[in-house]
Formats: C-alpha cells, structure tokens, sequence
C-alpha cells in the first residue's frame, strides 16, 4: 500500500516529533510506503490534501489530534479526485476522540498501523455544517455554548493532556450560565433556555467524555444532546457522568437523533467541531449518510 501521511509534529505539545522516527520505521517494518507531509500551521493539512494527487495513494493518513482528522477530512472533501482512496489514522495528539470508535489509545499508534496494513474499510457517515456563509466537514462532534468556552479554555492545557478539558471545565463552571437558542431538528422548530448544544457524529469528545452515547458512524443520522438550565451544583454533578454516558438521563438533558439541524443562539458564540475552534452560530448541519471509506478493524466490522 502507498499512503499518503500527514503528519502534525506539533501534537502533543510537541511529543509528536519525537515519535514520529519510530512511526516510519513501523510502516515499513509492516511493508508500507509513505509519503510524509508534516503540518506547520493551523489549516495546513487541508491545503496539503485538498491540493494533492490523491490517485497516487491507496489511502490518506492523518496522524495527530482531533484537529488533524478534522483538517484532513476538509481537504479530503475539497479534493477534486473523483475515486478517492480511504481515510486512516494513526493517533498520537491530546485529543482523539475518534480513535475510541477503533477501540485504540493514544499509544496504540502501532495497533493503529497495523490496522490500516489490513486494509479493510468500513462506509461511515458525516457531518456537514454551514457557518459565516462557508461549509465544512466533521467527523466527531460539534459543539457551542458552554463547551465552547471549554474547548477555547483547554487550549491553555493541553499540556495537561486529557486532563485539560476536566480542568477547562471546571474552571468555566463559575460563569455557568443559559440562553435563549432556537432550534429547529428536521423541520421541527423550538425554542429553548441552553446551556450548550453539541450535534454528534461520533460517540466521545476530548477522548474521555462520553458525550452521544447512543451514536452509530453508519446510521445516517446526527445525535443532538441539548443541556437545558441548570443550577451550578447540578452542572458538577452531571458533569462527571458525561465519562459514562449517563448524563443523558438527567431531567435537564434532551436527547435527539436528526438529519439535519438548525441552531439560532440570542448571543451568537463559536462553534468547536472536533475540538477546533471554527465558526459561529446561527449553523445548519446534515448527516452525509456513507459518504467516506474508513480504514478499520475487520475484527470490529
């Protein structure tokens, strides 16, 4: 197989670099060619890919964070190639939420190259979402509200790794506080008292928060998880149950699968897709049903 690697050295605040020798030496220990592009700033990657002869390649790695899948997945899209080759990944970033769909962690970057050497493929959804008069693509979650502030919070962390976002959190709890949003979920328009809306993909968000437990990457549907008003003690407690998921039974939390989504906030805020900061609201969503191959764990098909 010939892939097509970008590669972010900045991951990890950095650790990244220093594992990338080891990573090459593996893909051709498993009998794989690589074509390396490091990234060297925010939106490199989809220039890279977006810009690339992607018919010369049996598959497109991304090798990073959640921001690095993300980048990747936008030039993959804007790329003008008619029969695209897969998408992988190999993680090493503080965040990645997507490589728990692979049953991988952060240092199972060899498992994760032993999977795309298998080179089986699984047909997965995705997201789209218009913002600011552009459109993008995401394959895990995003969100606004309060776990915007969060995520823009975590940055300052991240070399706490998967520890910045509980400490974001904690550290945003204090200027907790609602908003009107109006929302409309396949034609149905309401209006609600928000905290945060996140519109999910993927199950997890900052590799430990359970946030969509009940998504499915093939189900051609997107999760919307709704955190209604909420007194502050309340929000500390639910906010240790989003690590398993039970944050859904809350009286304050509203769960809906949709096609497509529309979100009006009385304060327009950022939006967060896969842990970037990108965009504001008011947004639309729509669930591309299959729309991408994704290199996978034939013992996970």
């Amino acid at each position: 197989m010939n892939l097509l690697v970008i590669y972010n050295p900045h991951a990890a605040s950095g650790k990244a670099r220093k594992l990338l020798p080891h990573i090459l030496s593996y893909i051709k220990q498993a009998g794989l060619n690589a074509t390396l592009l490091t990234t060297e700033y925010s939106g490199h990657a989809v220039e890279l890919v977006s810009h690339k002869n992607l018919n010369e390649f049996d598959a497109v790695v991304a090798s990073g964070g959640d921001g690095t899948l993300f980048e990747v997945l936008n030039g993959y899209q804007k790329n003008p190639a008619k029969d695209k080759p897969p998408l992988g990944l190999i993680p090493n970033g503080t965040g990645n939420a997507f490589m728990k769909e692979l049953r991988l962690h952060r240092a199972d970057w060899r498992k994760a190259i032993d999977i795309i050497a298998r080179n089986q493929t699984r047909s997965i959804d995705i997201g789209r979402f218009e913002t600011e008069g552009n459109s993008y693509h995401f394959i895990n979650i995003v969100g606004m509200g309060f776990v915007s502030d969060v995520a823009e919070s975590a940055v300052s962390f991240k070399w706490m790794g998967n520890a910045a976002y509980t400490v974001a959190t904690l550290r945003n709890l204090v200027k907790l506080q609602s908003q009107k949003m109006i929302i409309e979920v396949d034609g149905k328009k309401f209006e609600r008292q928000g905290v945060f809306v996140e519109v999910a993909n993927s199950t997890y968000t900052g590799t430990t928060f359970l946030m969509a437990p009940k998504a499915k990457l093939d189900d051609g549907l997107l999760d919307v998880i709704i955190l209604n008003d909420i007194t502050k003690f309340r929000m500390l407690k639910l906010f240790r149950s989003i690590y398993d998921g039970s944050h859904i039974h809350y009286d304050e939390v509203e769960y809906l699968q949709a096609k497509s989504i529309k979100i009006i906030e009385e304060k327009p805020g950022q939006l967060i897709p896969d842990g970037e900061v990108l965009g504001k609201t008011p947004v639309a969503f729509e669930c591309l049903p299959n729309a991408i191959e994704f290199l996978w764990d034939p013992d996970l098909l």
